[in-house]
């Protein structure tokens, strides 16, 4: 198998002390490749789950544990490299998002090389997800896995349940390391090694069998002092600088305004602490970020031509899903798991809560075509996309007051699903309505908008000709 780099994705982590609810959340942007890749949103139920799996991109065929549980998900429509789950939330209210695309370098390679049979994104939601209870089994499930097995790529993947999140990540061939995110910090992530300071006796530490004795066995410690993970295991690159970095940079920008930092820094933190709790709406601003009121900024005035190619912003044409998994901490545990999630590029779309302890999902959501179809919010969401981009400022105030009402629209009838929960039979049928309705509310506001869209652009059509009388 030919090792294929997907530079691609944004996690952001909010534990529960540092959101506006208590509730813990963990994110990311779903980027790809390619401008094209069809997403949808599905449950799997205990009946549909294989005992036996097999990774279409290495044929490595695993037996799967008894007794799986219920668990959302969000494939790809085209399926020829595997299903790439990417997001979810079991019946036990444990969330996981994986994979964000890391960085690694050539010393540990050479120690521990990639395992071209192993495991890797494709598979990593379906084999792990429906087995775990909280976010630290999520970490030592994966974490065996990753030593049996291997993998041929390098990962950060997230897990969290109602009191911790856990990010772990994969480290050469079959070495890791995860670290508990503190309950008052945030956390991003772009595509590069992410951990920095690592306390190897911590409780809040987990690894691979043996990685601080490789460490020092190899000679693989750059620092005089401490031990850095990012120094250690990944890279420090002009690509970083440029790539990765940047996107760091700005978000902590957004959330800590006083902090004076180098977009290019290699050092940025990794526990981040903001001046105020956060929200479902800061952080979906956050992932649809293009360096606004910087010179960076593609659709601003301030910079240069220059300076706005200089560096890869949040939100990308390469956007194609974005998931916000919120465990709640102050409703039943029946409804506690909300999926968030938003399709296509995050500067024209609008995040969607749907509860994860449903028996199906809304098939605008779940049905998306391999190919166009405006019958499909991922597919109406991308059309939006390239529209918007064609004229930013024309269409923005109409975009921002739809996300507005949009989002006020769902949490009212989120807070009205949760006051009748008590009183219901069957509660996974009570929140599958619930959804479907929420969805219809979507995709109805979003054909509004985009007709709105095309009455506010055609005027400006360059094909066109007055006649001066």
């Amino acid at each position: 198998m030919e090792k294929v780099f997907r530079g691609s994705c944004t996690a952001m982590l909010v534990g529960k002390d540092a959101t506006i609810d208590g509730s813990t959340m963990i994110a990311r942007d779903n980027d790809a490749h390619g401008s094209i890749e069809p997403q949808r949103f599905i449950v799997i139920k205990p009946e549909d789950q294989k005992k036996n799996y097999k990774s279409v991109i290495t044929g490595l065929e695993l037996e799967l544990p008894d007794n799986p549980m219920k668990y959302t998900l969000t494939p790809r429509s085209i399926l020829t490299e595997g299903i790439w789950g990417a997001s979810g939330i079991n019946s036990d209210n444990v969330a996981m998002s994986a994979t964000e695309t890391i960085t690694t370098n050539s010393r540990i390679l050479g120690v521990d090389p990639y395992n071209m049979a192993g495991i890797g994104e494709e598979d990593l939601e379906v084999i792990v997800l429906p087995y775990i209870h909280s976010a630290r089994e999520g970490v030592e499930r994966l974490g065996s896995l990753l030593e049996k097995y291997g993998t041929y790529e390098p990962n950060g993947i997230s897990f969290a349940d109602k009191d911790e999140i856990w990010w772990l990540e994969t480290i050469a061939g079959h070495n890791w390391a995860a670290i508990k995110i503190p309950d008052d910090a945030y956390v991003v992530a772009p595509n590069r090694m992410n951990i920095d300071d690592f306390d190897f006796d911590s409780e809040d530490t987990l690894c691979s069998t043996g990685l601080r004795e490789l460490i020092d066995e190899y000679h693989l410690n750059p620092d005089k002092d401490g031990t850095n993970l990012r120094h250690i295991f990944g890279s420090s690159t002009i690509r970083d600088s440029e790539y990765n970095n940047p996107r760091a940079w700005y978000i902590q920008k957004c959330f800590n305004p006083e902090i004076e930092q180098d977009p290019r820094d290699q050092d940025l933190p990794f526990i981040c602490h903001s001046n105020k709790k956060l929200s479902i709406e800061d952080i979906k601003f956050a992932l649809g970020t293009h360096y606004e009121n910087t010179p960076y900024d593609a659709y601003g005035l301030m910079g240069t031509d220059e300076e706005k190619k200089m560096f890869r912003p949040v939100g990308i044409n390469r956007n194609h899903s974005l998931h916000i998994l919120q465990i709640r901490n102050n409703v039943p545990e029946s409804i506690a798991g909300i999926h968030w999630l938003a399709f296509g590029v995050n500067t024209f779309n609008t995040i969607v809560p749907f509860y994860a302890n449903v028996n199906d999902t809304p098939p605008v959501y779940r049905d998306t075509p391999t190919v166009f179809n405006p019958n499909s919010i991922y597919w109406l969401s991308r059309a939006m996309g390239l529209l918007g981009d064609n004229n930013y400022d024309l269409y923005q105030d109409s975009r921002n007051t739809f996300e507005l009402e949009a989002v006020a629209k769902f949490r009212n009838i989120q807070i009205e699903t949760d006051k009748g929960i008590g009183s219901q039979d069957n509660i996974a049928d009570y929140l599958t309505a619930a959804n479907d309705k929420i969805a219809t509310e979507a995709m109805n506001r979003t054909i509004t908008l985009f007709g709105n869209m095309i009455e506010l652009g055609s005027p400006e059509m360059k094909l066109h000709f007055d006649l001066k009388g």
